[in-house]
């Protein structure tokens, strides 16, 4: 059973006999977030949400990738773990939640490289992250489940063998990656950025998380110019390339994720939307001129 806020409060003996103030965090599409304050002092606890094994959510893993950002000095300090439930307890961070329209200000981008690069060179994570085996996964959940897909994704799916071949052609080096930066994953405290919610974490080519970051905020091809340059110190064809095949695999397996969502998750909020939309993106660049193109750069590098 998911436990209550209580019931966490209650499980922290440290807490015992404390002045607490609880306030519940909208927007998380997973998870129970609160701000809880002891004494003062405010932390961020999370509860996981139900089913998230269908999610492909490793608990384990999860922990201590969050406790490797943390090292890095991009993720916020676990104070607390409950192993019984899984809760996650972690100092308060006072900065702002992004938003893909605060991402539109100039040298954002610049920003979000820095960022990275703070994490792609801290301590190696747990597990590894595939975007392709992920895919398939969710996709015998949906199978199983009979959960329906957009029009058109499973007439694409032979498309997803040949970006995975070009990608592999010159395969990069993997580096602790989010592999889910949504605006809302980044927090500005006014002099750098943080990432949190290392629920996807994983070691994965730096290349898709440019392209998944890239593709959430809505980035437009010069500010992906100037991403990629400001992460590798230039924005080759081939850079370019690899990072739009990867953005198109983002939008291919966070699709499925938001159709199993919009059947299983009990949170209000328009899943299958999100669905419907990333789809769209990923089958509009999968349709579009220069697909073959960024094969060709991308296998040979």
């Amino acid at each position: 059973m998911e436990p209550s806020i209580e019931d966490v409060i209650a499980a922290i003996p440290s807490w015992t006999g404390a002045r607490i103030d609880v306030t519940p965090i909208s927007g998380g599409l997973t998870n129970r977030n609160f701000r809880v304050t002891v004494d003062g002092t405010s932390h961020f606890v999370r509860i996981p949400g139900v089913a998230t094994d269908l999610l492909a959510v490793d608990r384990g893993n999860e922990l201590a990738n969050t406790i490797a950002a943390a090292e890095a000095g991009v993720g916020a300090r676990v104070l607390h773990h409950l192993p019984r439930w899984n809760v996650i307890v972690l100092e308060w961070l006072d900065a702002t939640t992004m938003s893909n329209a605060a991402f539109q200000a100039p040298g954002e981008p610049a920003r979000i490289a820095d960022a990275l690069r703070h994490l792609h060179a801290g301590p190696r994570f747990r597990d590894d992250f595939d975007m392709v085996a992920l895919s398939a996964r969710y996709l015998g959940v949906i199978d199983e489940r009979e959960i329906p897909v957009p029009d058109g994704y499973r007439e694409h799916l032979g498309a997803v063998p040949r970006i995975d071949a070009a990608l592999r052609a010159r395969p990069v080096p993997t580096v602790p990656c989010h592999n889910d930066l949504l605006a809302e994953n980044y927090l500005d405290d006014g002099a750098r950025l943080w990432i949190v919610d290392y629920e996807y974490s994983g070691n994965n080519d730096p290349t898709f998380e440019l392209g998944n970051t890239a593709q959430e905020l809505g980035f437009d091809e010069a500010r992906l110019r100037e991403l990629v340059a400001a992460y590798f110190g230039e924005a080759t064809s081939a850079l370019l390339a690899r990072c739009r095949l990867q953005m198109i695999l983002s939008d291919v397996g966070w699709c499925l994720w938001a159709a199993i969502q919009a059947r299983i998750s009990p949170i209000d909020y328009d899943f299958w939307g999100w669905a419907v939309e990333r789809w769209a993106r990923a089958e509009a660049m999968l349709d579009g001129p220069d697909f073959e193109g960024w094969l060709e750069a991308t296998a040979a590098g």
